[in-house]
């Protein structure tokens, strides 16, 4: 925001009136911080930046105007930051101070009353540091303490003035003899669309149904990375599709008249295309983080893994306060229908070998793999394998989480009330104890 030459001069050169050194270095403070962190903020031309250095060396007149300006439109970078994540009003409260006094004392000789609100305006801008992400730790856009969900956002964006995001890029994440096509899609939002691990977005197709020519409803899709976005600027979210078709047996080939149109639009993207959104939607796939010895069991589906890798990158992937302090383990099983159809099994891989005591990662692979019975190995028979030690997990305060269609819970509840009963257990006591104490999560659809 301000050229490297910024620095203290003596008081007979400033240009703030009474208590020039104070000021002087309360405007460093201020500027120093926002400068520090120039990725939140867009550069400025180096005229800019010149003409700000001019002013606070000014002698007192009309360039104390300018300087005053300055200072103002500083307050207001910073609190627009701090209302971009939603999650810190008193920073924001705080620059929106200094920009009232600013106004007045461009009129009135009021350096007393703006050295007043001095600390607001620093305030303001350490909260704009932590927004930055200053010093590389992915913090800034944290709650206070981190895991306070009191501050999850939830539909900011609504279907009558929905967001509009642009495409980063869109790319197959499955292998030629994968059933379908699924692909990640990275979206930029510019930081005005924050979200948590485990909500979703809401998109809004273009165009309009052929029935009514009514405009196309809401899809959600569960988001697909941490809120801090696979580039870890808190600016992109990404979703993962699975392209939905329709074989038609007579034609011997997909209808294109009965394909999805939401998933057919998203997978299509290309950089630069515009997407319609709304929300983040949910919070019943929240991860509870109070409490870092928590066990997260995992079980999804194809695209149901989306979720899920949010949760991974904020725990293993990425340097968060979630990240540091947690000491508990985190259970992925996925169910695909072959080797070609697993879903960044790079990244699980990878944590994996980092970190092999706290994640674990279990595939049932349809086509490639046979349960007990010697059927085709689906993912409530995978889960079945581990049932001993999931049920004591699960005991033990575990949380466990189903993502995926909706087709996958019939055969996982009476897998549960099998076991369940084996244990003597009555499973519908057993079920209503996990959903009270919120160890439950579903979301299928």
């Amino acid at each position: 925001l301000l050229s490297p030459t910024l620095r203290l001069l003596p008081p007979k050169k400033h240009i703030l009136g009474p208590l020039p050194v104070t000021m002087v270095k309360l405007a460093t403070a201020v500027v120093a911080i926002l400068a520090s962190s120039a990725s939140a903020f867009t550069p400025q031309a180096p005229s800019q930046a010149l003409r700000a250095d001019i002013a606070l060396e000014a002698e007192p007149g009309t360039k104390r105007k300018l300087a005053l300006k300055f200072l103002k439109k500083t307050a207001g970078a910073v609190g627009t930051v701090a209302l971009a994540t939603g999650a810190l009003p008193p920073a924001a409260f705080a620059a929106k101070k200094v920009q009232e006094v600013a106004e007045v004392a461009e009129t009135v000789d009021n350096t007393k009353t703006l050295l007043g609100v001095g600390a607001g305006v620093v305030a303001a801008g350490a909260a704009a540091l932590k927004l930055s992400g200053g010093g590389g730790a992915q913090d800034f856009l944290e709650a206070e303490p981190y895991w306070d969900q009191s501050t999850v956002p939830v539909n900011v964006y609504k279907n009558k003035a929905p967001f509009t995001g642009k495409v980063v890029s869109t790319k197959r994440i499955v292998g030629p003899k994968a059933t379908g096509e699924t692909c990640h899609i990275v979206i930029d939002h510019k930081g005005d669309f924050p979200y948590w691990e485990g909500q979703s977005w809401g998109v809004i197709p273009p165009g309009v149904r052929e029935k009514d020519g009514k405009p196309h409803s809401v899809r959600l899709y569960s988001i697909a990375s941490s809120r801090y976005g696979d580039d870890m600027t808190g600016k992109t979210g990404s979703l993962c599709v699975r392209r939905a078709t329709y074989w038609c047996p007579e034609l011997k080939a997909d209808d294109p008249a009965k394909k999805g149109i939401c998933s057919n639009f998203l997978c299509d993207t290309q950089a630069g295309d515009e997407v319609m959104m709304t929300g983040p939607a949910g919070k019943v796939m929240l991860m509870p983080e109070e409490d870092p010895s928590t066990d997260y069991i995992m079980v999804a589906t194809g695209t149901g893994i989306a979720p899920y890798r949010g949760f991974i990158r904020r725990l293993f992937v990425e340097n968060t306060p979630a990240a540091k302090a947690y000491k508990g383990q985190a259970w992925l099983f996925l169910g695909v229908a072959n080797s070609d159809a697993l879903l960044y099994d790079d990244e699980w891989q990878d944590v994996l070998s980092k970190y092999p005591d706290n994640f674990r990662l279990d595939y049932a692979l349809s086509r490639e793999q046979n349960n007990k019975k010697g059927g085709k190995m689906y993912i409530q028979d995978k889960v079945e394998e581990y049932s001993d030690e999931i049920f004591k997990k699960l005991d033990s305060g575990a949380h466990i989480y189903f993502c995926g269609l909706k087709g996958m819970m019939p055969g996982i509840q009476d897998m549960l009330k099998e076991v369940a009963e084996s244990k003597g257990l009555s499973y519908d006591e057993w079920l209503k104890g996990l959903k009270k104490n919120k160890q439950w999560h579903v979301e299928v659809y």
